[in-house]
């Protein structure tokens, strides 16, 4: 997306048995209301960084991709402390749309989290078609 940023971004963080890290990262603009996020939202903490446990909920991870499956790879790294290098990351091309109200409800929550853009340097960035 070529440095452009967004309104937020949904990590889904993965690990294989020998404890490589894998991102796939969809990027969220502003627009339509999301069914999901407004899922999510309901049983989000109200207090940072409190995990809580919720019964009967339940959501399908696929709900949350666009229906353009193509992607970019790269290697870069964690985007929180301790920000690890070596982390292979599958970026959505196609951005999913969230409110406004969804994106404050989660900023109030949670002000300015967002790690700046980082510069590509000599990474090689693939795109699928």
């Amino acid at each position: 997306m070529t440095g452009r940023a967004f309104d937020m971004v949904e990590h889904l963080v993965h690990t294989d048995a020998e404890g490589h890290l894998a991102v796939v990262a969809v990027l969220l603009k502003t627009g339509n209301a999301n069914a999901l996020i407004d899922s999510v939202w309901k049983n989000i903490p109200k207090t940072k960084e409190r995990a809580v446990t919720v019964s009967g909920a339940a959501l399908n991870a696929m709900d949350l991709f666009p229906t353009d499956h193509a992607y970019y790879r790269f290697s870069g790294s964690l985007t929180t402390p301790p920000c690890s290098e070596g982390i292979t990351w599958y970026v959505k091309n196609a951005p999913v749309t969230l409110s406004e109200a969804q994106v404050a409800l989660f900023a109030a929550l949670y002000p300015l989290n967002a790690r700046p853009i980082q510069p590509i340097n000599d990474r090689q960035i693939l795109e699928t078609r």
